[in-house]
């Protein structure tokens, strides 16, 4: 690994000065620290001129989209299982109320038997026949 040259130009303000010397001293401790692979995205984040807040936005903002895709999904998932509920609970009280009906047709069915039966007695028994 080649060591850059440790050239300090100052320019003429203090201020500036400073900026330089704190700039190559991150430069040079990047390069101590990072090993040889991770040297590549120092490179390239060099030649594009990012600092680093680039990716890290990038990384904060796909954090932000994954939040949000999620509660997203977890609110149409909600929404999806009240209305299953809801179907549910319709389909339960149409199904009672069928129920009901054939009860009360059954009951209703039942009596119109026993005054066919009745009828028929009677007729049986007053003499007349079909």
């Amino acid at each position: 690994m080649e060591r850059p040259s440790l050239e300090f130009n100052l320019p003429d303000t203090h201020e500036e000065g400073k900026l330089y010397v704190v700039d190559s001293l991150n430069n040079l401790n990047k390069l101590n620290i990072c090993p040889d692979e991770s040297q590549r995205s120092l490179d390239e984040e060099e030649s594009t001129g990012g600092t680093g807040e680039r990716m890290a936005g990038s990384n904060t903002r796909n954090q932000c989209l994954f939040f949000v895709t999620f509660i997203l999904t977890l609110i149409i998932s909600l929404a999806l299982v009240s209305f299953v509920i809801f179907l549910i609970l319709q389909t339960r009280n149409e199904v009672d109320q069928i129920s009901s009906r054939l009860l009360s047709e059954k009951k209703n069915i039942e009596e119109l038997k026993k005054i066919n039966n009745i009828i028929l007695k009677h007729l049986n028994q007053s003499g007349i026949k079909e």
